[in-house]
């Protein structure tokens, strides 16, 4: 039986009619579609809302864009609601724990955020585009397989894994070269992760090394799935005001379509 979702969508309140200088763009129903199987007894056709990811490694400024765009999006009258990795209330305290120990396999830490993302998608994704909501995502499934596929998973394996994940409207991936992420991730928390370092394939003894070549491995596979899925590569090594602008701008272009 599915859970009840503990997520509640944040709501803009709707603006007085006839209040001079909003001008509220209604975005009209988009047919939405699954990447392979779905979820069973869901129909897209009622998924009225719209699903922007917004993807990128650490460092790269995805929860400052994301920021602003719910800030932006609100102030114009749409409701929102945010998700992103280890956000579920299923497993997501599990899985910083198991992290913790640096001692998960490949397969368990794949199925660990298999599951998280699983969760989120039924019972905070789905009821929010029912209801019409601007669901704006802090990472998805693209950012799960690069991470897999560097680690040698199985790319069919995990095109059925994710085949219940629905296409998103729009996705949005800010590039950033791994030298400039490494000074980013210093300057904010004087520290380097060892799942974002990719320390546990090995790639060399020393963290900050092995940091700059996985996010080159990250990078290049993104680019390999970009050509697959198709999604917006953004510049991100410009000011945040040039970024938004620019994601501000195709959102606008996609709400008008």
């Amino acid at each position: 039986m599915p859970r009840t979702a503990t997520h509640s969508p944040r709501c803009a309140a709707p603006a007085p009619a006839g209040l001079p200088g909003l001008n509220v763009r209604v975005p009209r129903p988009h047919p939405k579609r699954f990447y392979g199987h779905g979820i069973p007894g869901v129909d897209p056709a009622t998924l009225t809302g719209r699903l922007i990811v917004v993807e990128g490694a650490d460092g790269s400024g995805r929860s400052t864009q994301i920021a602003r765009l719910v800030q932006w999006l609100e102030s114009q009258g749409h409701p929102t609601v945010q998700v992103g990795l280890k956000r579920s209330t299923l497993v997501a305290e599990e899985l910083e724990r198991a992290q913790q120990g640096n001692i998960l396999s490949h397969t368990t830490l794949s199925l660990f955020y298999a599951t998280d993302f699983a969760d989120q998608l039924e019972n905070v994704m789905l009821p929010a585009l029912r209801a019409g909501f601007m669901v704006l995502a802090d990472r998805y499934i693209y950012t799960l397989m690069a991470r897999d596929l560097v680690r040698g998973s199985d790319e069919a394996w995990l095109r059925n894994l994710y085949g219940i994940a629905l296409v998103p409207d729009a996705v949005f991936y800010l590039e950033v070269p791994p030298e400039e992420l490494v000074q980013r991730t210093f300057a904010k928390s004087h520290a380097l992760d060892y799942w974002e370092s990719g320390m546990d394939l090995g790639l060399a003894r020393d963290m900050f090394d092995s940091f700059i070549r996985y996010q080159q491995l990250m990078a290049q596979t993104f680019r390999r799935l970009q050509k697959i899925y198709n999604f917006t590569i953004v510049d991100g090594t410009r000011s945040i005001e040039a970024i938004n602008a620019e994601l501000r701008q195709k959102i606008e272009k996609l709400l008008a379509e």
